[in-house]
C-alpha cells in the first residue's frame, strides 16, 4: 500500500485531526496564532497523528477520542520542531524558513511552550489517567533525548549506542506514543498495545535513520534542509559514526574535525568519504532491520485494511526520500 492509499483510508479522521488543530491553536494573542498556524501549516507528512489514527482503528476503535490523541501527539511533536529549531539555529525547514528566523528565538521557544501546554489542557480534557501517564511520561523522555543530544554535540567520540539511545528518546518515545496510544483507546488487550507500542518505537528508529541517512545522500531541495546541517551542528550522526570508525586515519581526521568544530566547508569531501566506506548502506540497513522488527510485531493484529497500512506506512519509512 502507497502513502497516498494510506492517507485516503484514513481522509475523514485526517480532516477531523486538521481541523481539531486549528480551533486548539487558536489563542487571544495575535503573535502565537501568526507563528502557530506557520509551523502547522508548513508542509508536514502528519506521520504522528497518521499513526496514532491507524493504530486506533487497526485495534478496532470506532469512538472520536482517538482525534484529541492525534491533535495532542501533533501538538508536541510541532512543540518540539520549534525549540529544535532554536537549539541547533535552523534557518530552513520543510523547504521554508524556520520560524525563529521569521520571528525570532524569544517568540519561537515561548510559542512551543503555549503547544505544549495547550496539550496538557487537552489531556486532562480527556479525563484518563492511562492517557496522561503516558503522554507526561513521554514529552519527559523527549526533553532528557535533547538534553543528550545537546550533550553529545562536538563530540566525535559518540558510540553507536550513544547514539541510538538519543534517537529512541528523541525521535522514536514520541512514535511509540502515538502506536500505544491507539490501543489503550480502544481498550485493546494488554498484548496489541505492546504490540502497537513496539512496532510504532521501530518505526520511529527507522524514520530516524533515514532522516539522518537523507543529510548525506539528498539534495537540499529534496530533503527540505541544508545539506550537511548535522555536520554544522556538530551532530555525530551513524553515517559520520560508521564512517570514522571503517575509515583510514585520515579520513578519520578529517571527520573528527569536522564534528568537533561544526564546519560545513568539507561536506562534499565528507559525502565522499561516507559513501567510500560503506556508512550510507549501513544506515540503510539499520533502517531495515528496524522495520522488519516493526513488522514482526504486528504477527498477531488481526487482519484488515488499517493493518495493511501500518505495513505500507513502514514501507514508507524506509524508502522515502525526503
Amino acid at each position: 500500500m502507497d502513502i497516498q492509499s494510506i492517507y485516503s483510508l484514513i481522509e475523514d479522521d485526517m480532516s477531523a485531526v486538521d481541523a481539531m488543530i486549528q480551533s486548539r491553536l487558536q489563542s487571544d494573542v495575535v503573535l502565537i496564532n501568526q507563528l502557530g498556524h506557520y509551523i502547522i501549516n508548513s508542509g508536514g507528512k502528519r506521520l504522528r497523528p497518521a499513526l496514532a489514527i491507524l493504530c486506533a482503528r487497526a485495534a478496532g476503535y470506532q469512538g472520536d477520542q482517538h482525534i484529541n490523541l492525534a491533535t495532542i501527539i501533533e501538538f508536541i511533536h510541532t512543540a518540539t520542531l520549534l525549540h529544535d529549531d532554536v537549539v541547533d539555529n535552523s534557518a530552513m525547514r520543510r523547504g521554508r524558513e524556520t520560524a525563529n528566523n521569521l520571528w525570532g528565538n524569544e517568540a519561537s521557544v515561548l510559542v512551543g511552550d503555549f503547544l505544549y501546554t495547550r496539550s496538557f489542557e487537552m489531556m486532562v480534557e480527556m479525563d484518563s489517567m492511562p492517557l496522561m501517564k503516558i503522554l507526561s511520561h513521554t514529552t519527559n523522555i523527549i526533553s532528557e533525548g535533547e538534553v543528550l543530544q545537546l550533550l553529545n554535540c562536538n563530540d566525535a567520540d559518540v558510540t553507536e549506542q550513544n547514539y541510538l539511545e538519543v534517537i529512541h528518546h528523541k525521535t522514536a518515545k514520541l512514535f511509540e506514543s502515538a502506536g500505544e496510544l491507539g490501543a489503550v483507546v480502544s481498550q485493546a488487550s494488554a498484548e496489541i498495545e505492546r504490540a502497537m507500542a513496539d512496532y510504532a518505537m521501530h518505526l520511529g528508529s527507522a524514520f530516524q535513520l533515514v532522516d539522518d541517512l537523507l543529510d548525506y545522500s539528498a539534495s537540499s531541495e529534496t530533503i527540505g534542509k541544508n545539506i550537511g546541517d548535522d555536520l554544522a551542528e556538530g551532530k555525530a550522526t551513524l553515517p559520520l559514526i560508521y564512517a570514522m570508525r571503517e575509515g583510514n586515519e585520515v579520513q578519520k581526521q578529517i571527520i573528527r574535525t569536522a564534528i568537533e568544530q561544526g564546519q560545513r566547508d568539507k561536506i562534499d569531501e565528507i559525502i565522499v568519504i561516507i559513501q567510500q566506506t560503506g556508512a550510507i548502506d549501513y544506515t540503510a540497513q539499520a533502517a531495515q532491520n528496524e522495520i522488519k522488527r516493526a513488522k514482526e510485531s504486528l504477527t498477531n493484529l488481526a487482519a484488515s485494511p488499517y493493518k495493511e497500512a501500518l505495513i505500507g506506512l513502514a514501507d514508507f519509512a524506509v524508502q522515502r526520500t525526503f
